[in-house]
């Protein structure tokens, strides 16, 4: 049996911490008897779509409690992408509180243990690699995230990051190593890997985006790749069951 997935409302708990006026979350509860570690799933800039939804079924099926919440429920699409990316860009916005009201409904469910990751895929890797400094989290997924220029301001006091990029993204030339470095210095527990033959959104098991943009997008390197995305999957399974499961109730 398939993990079960509900629409869950957030807005209670985004707007007392001045977030989205109406927020919209999906919870995806595994098969089986709990408690299960938690992780809010942050979508990519098309917004909550079927991919999204089957990452989420993926990680539910790996023994995860998954909240993901809509950034783009107060309004849509067109009046919240601007808004977001420049808060996945800056580091501050209504949708990090968004993600913090998603993060503590994981933290009140009785079937989550108290241990939450977060993972996050473009757009999404952004906000996953600016969310870990503040000790809400235990373990990060960021996948071909958008750095931000002071990389060490941002990760400094991170939880464990395991970060997954293409060397053919072209919009994030260089991005692994900076990110890599970082956490290096600052001596934080990670797993950063570029992969030589994906580009952007390489984790996607299908492609994505309106059939006539598709083209372009294949010319721009943004495409699912089969085998970096097994070989990323195994990577993040393993990070997550180390820092999330090995533990068991969060103290």
């Amino acid at each position: 049996m398939p993990a079960t997935t509900t629409t869950v409302d957030l807005t209670e708990l985004s707007a007392a911490r001045g977030g989205s006026r109406r927020l919209t979350g999906h919870l995806t509860r595994p098969t089986g008897q709990g408690p299960w570690p938690g992780v809010v799933v942050v979508h990519e800039a098309l917004g909550v779509n079927e991919v999204m939804h089957r990452q989420a079924q993926r990680l539910a099926s790996a023994g995860y409690l998954v909240v993901m919440p809509d950034l783009f429920t107060d309004g849509g699409a067109v009046r919240c992408l601007v808004p977001t990316f420049r808060a996945a860009l800056s580091g501050q916005g209504r949708a990090f509180r968004d993600i913090e009201a998603a993060r503590t409904r994981l933290a009140q469910d009785p079937d989550c243990t108290g241990r939450i990751g977060i993972i996050g895929f473009c757009m999404g890797g952004a906000f996953a690699l600016l969310a870990v400094s503040d000790g809400e989290f235990d373990a990060a997924s960021v996948n071909y995230g958008r750095p931000p220029k002071d990389l060490d301001a941002a990760l400094d006091g991170s939880c464990p990051v395991v970060a997954s990029y293409g060397a053919r993204d072209r919009t994030l030339r260089g991005a692994a190593p900076r990110v890599e470095a970082a956490l290096d210095r600052l001596g934080i527990v990670h797993d950063v890997k570029e992969y030589p033959e994906a580009g952007h959104s390489f984790l996607n098991d299908s492609e994505i985006g309106p059939r006539a943009l598709r083209p372009l997008m294949r010319v721009a390197g943004i495409r699912p790749h089969p085998e970096s995305a097994a070989d990323a999957w195994r990577r993040i399974d393993g990070f997550f069951a180390t820092h999330l499961k090995a533990d068991g109730q969060k103290p």
